[in-house]
């Protein structure tokens, strides 16, 4: 018997109508669906393809065992998800070398800051996989805005909120553009740093890009609670233009 295939199919930023034709294609015909979420949650990239999946697929949701619960840096973290990856590797494995195609679902582009990478290293190398690739969160949100992110020569630093502060500053005052994911709780550190090197007053925060619950401000509008965890803080650049 043949292996199937392992797909790691891009759902793009949430709005299924940005999906590409291929995403599509391969999830209503996938008679095995696997997708991650946090335990007692329908899990977002599962909710993008509401009532696209056949009759008979059969579904394999990917429980987290953390994620708030435990702090990056606590070895305990790395620990408790590496064993889980392991552990869902196997299973993906096991049923592509029984001959079943299985496509797994990504928020966003798989190969861009998504939990899929994970799975796609540990199988790789034993069953054929496919990557689908996809708009990214933070193109829609740059669009969301309704401004060009980058002109010219500009550079773009796309950096995460989980970041050192000092990190943080530096990184943004040496860039052009900036985009920074994992906002969330993170917000009064990312404002912070914005300040300090000196971006805060052309900073944007965009919630939910391209979904219904899309908002897009300027971020001294923002306030200081948490946003929802699709958060994007944003620094347009105003390079070179003709």
């Amino acid at each position: 018997m043949s292996a199937g295939k392992v797909y790691g199919v891009g759902l793009g930023p949430g709005d299924p109508d940005l999906m590409s034709v291929r995403a599509d294609r391969l999830v209503r015909g996938a008679s095995h669906v696997a997708f991650f979420r946090k335990a007692g949650r329908p899990g977002r990239a599962r909710t993008i393809v509401e009532g696209m999946l056949r009759p008979d697929a059969v579904e394999i949701a990917m429980e987290y065992p953390v994620t708030t619960e435990i702090p990056l840096d606590d070895p305990a973290y790395a620990g408790n998800l590496s064993d889980f990856y392991a552990g869902i590797a196997d299973r993906i494995r096991t049923l592509a070398e029984s001959g079943a195609d299985v496509v797994v679902l990504c928020e966003g582009d798989p190969f861009f800051y998504g939990s899929f990478m994970h799975l796609y290293t540990r199988v790789k190398d034993h069953v054929p996989v496919e990557v689908v690739p996809a708009i990214t969160g933070m193109s829609a949100a740059w669009t969301a805005t309704g401004i060009p992110v980058t002109w010219g020569d500009d550079v773009l630093c796309v950096l995460l909120g989980t970041m050192p502060e000092e990190d943080l500053a530096r990184r943004m005052a040496d860039a052009d553009a900036v985009v920074v994911m994992k906002v969330g709780r993170n917000l009064p550190r990312v404002r912070r740093a914005l300040e300090a090197a000196g971006k805060a007053d052309r900073a944007w925060l965009v919630e939910c890009a391209s979904m219904a619950e899309e908002r897009a401000i300027p971020l001294r509008d923002a306030g200081d609670r948490a946003p929802p965890y699709f958060s994007i803080v944003l620094v347009h650049g105003q390079g070179r233009r003709p």
